[in-house]
């Protein structure tokens, strides 16, 4: 009997034990998150994979349930602050006006923010007129080609470090890139392959390159030096992963053409 005792009061200390830190890493997420007292979630409009409005006009998207998970989690109230470009999202999680971000992971922004791993993977396309001569890719950097695409996007950064005879032309958003290339006669449009696709529908006589000129890894990020957010929500993010609750997400919401990210590799 005493052998059975001691057993069991050494699993309640480890339980405790293994209970307390959990808790305090919780308590130091929510500190970070909602210094405000509550969770300010930046909901980009200018991703559709992520966000777009419901009939209802409010947000709705994976990006905006995997804030309010969070948020549960957490136990404060979620603010949805909406933006219709990634650059002002990005601008926002600088100056400290919103906690969260859902964003695309690139090496510049890092300067401002911290990072999870990857939830979503998706890709970046080319978009031309259907009777250009442009083909592929590879016939896109150019001199005198001109590449649309949305100011302080994935797509501008990317673009910006890679394209050498091409010349970038920057729309104040992501959704005005098809309309500028169209209204302004420029030669290729960048951004969202399903953004694209859509726009492709809508105005008719283009059409989008064979492949994918860059693969995108969305992130969920806190402004630079919130670690414990940044470890909480890191966490946070596998679970949501591993559990089918991303993927679910993106069936509920029609999303095509976008995957669940890998697992984090192991630290």
């Amino acid at each position: 009997m005493k052998g059975i005792a001691s057993a069991l009061i050494a699993a309640a200390v480890l339980t405790a034990g293994c209970a307390g830190p959990g808790k305090e890493q919780r308590a130091a997420a929510a500190k970070e998150l909602a210094p405000t007292g509550k969770l300010r979630a930046a909901i980009n409009y200018g991703n559709p994979i992520l966000a777009s409005k419901a009939p209802d006009g409010k947000p709705q998207g994976v990006s905006v349930d995997l804030a309010r998970e969070a948020a549960r989690r957490l136990d404060v109230p979620v603010e949805l602050v909406t933006f219709n470009s990634a650059g002002n999202a990005l601008q926002a999680i600088k100056s400290r006006d919103v906690d969260l971000a859902f964003v695309a992971i690139d090496p510049v922004r890092a300067a401002d923010m911290e990072y999870t791993a990857p939830y979503v993977v998706i890709e970046g396309a080319y978009l031309v007129r259907s009777e250009s001569p442009v083909q592929r890719n590879e016939d896109v950097d150019r001199p005198g080609t001109r590449v649309v695409v949305g100011r302080g996007s994935a797509y501008d950064l990317f673009l910006t470090r890679n394209l050498k005879a091409a010349t970038l032309v920057r729309s104040p958003t992501s959704p005005a890139v098809v309309d500028m290339f169209l209204k302004e006669n420029q030669e290729v449009a960048a951004g969202v392959k399903q953004q694209l696709e859509m726009d492709a529908k809508r105005v008719g006589g283009v059409r989008l390159l064979p492949e994918r000129f860059m693969i995108i890894e969305q992130a969920m990020g806190v402004p630079k030096g919130r670690l414990a957010a940044q470890a909480w929500l890191s966490d946070f993010i596998e679970d949501m992963k591993a559990s089918g609750y991303v993927a679910s997400g993106l069936q509920r919401h029609a999303i095509e053409g976008a995957s669940v990210a890998p697992p984090r590799a192991a630290r």
